[in-house]
């Protein structure tokens, strides 16, 4: 699968990482149609908040496909559409999932 990885500030790049899993019950997995980076992703991305490592994801608003749920998931069912949005602007959440995203490049403005 494809994620937008950070290599350092202003250095991010789509890679391959493994595919994602069922950890918990209350785990989905989802096929992700649309996703950006948002503002609070910019400070991750410029290099600002402690603790941002090579290689984490980006991306914590999205959109996708339900392909797999836990034993305890009730609320969505496979096949499902959700659009999701972190309550907690530039909270790290690591997701693994297949994207695809363009951001401007630092190069481009």
């Amino acid at each position: 699968m494809k994620a937008l990885t950070y290599h350092g500030p202003h250095k991010v790049s789509v890679d391959n990482v493994p595919d994602p899993g069922l950890e918990a019950a209350d785990d989905i997995i989802l096929r992700v149609t649309a996703t950006a980076i948002c503002g609070s992703d910019l400070h991750l991305y410029r290099g600002k908040i402690p603790g941002t490592g090579h290689g984490d994801i980006f991306g914590h608003e999205f959109m996708g496909e339900v392909v797999e749920t836990g034993s305890a998931v009730t609320a969505v069912a496979k096949g499902t559409f959700i659009a999701a949005k972190s309550r907690a602007p530039g909270m790290a959440i690591s997701l693994v999932m297949s994207l695809w995203v363009k951001w401007l490049r630092p190069e481009a403005q």
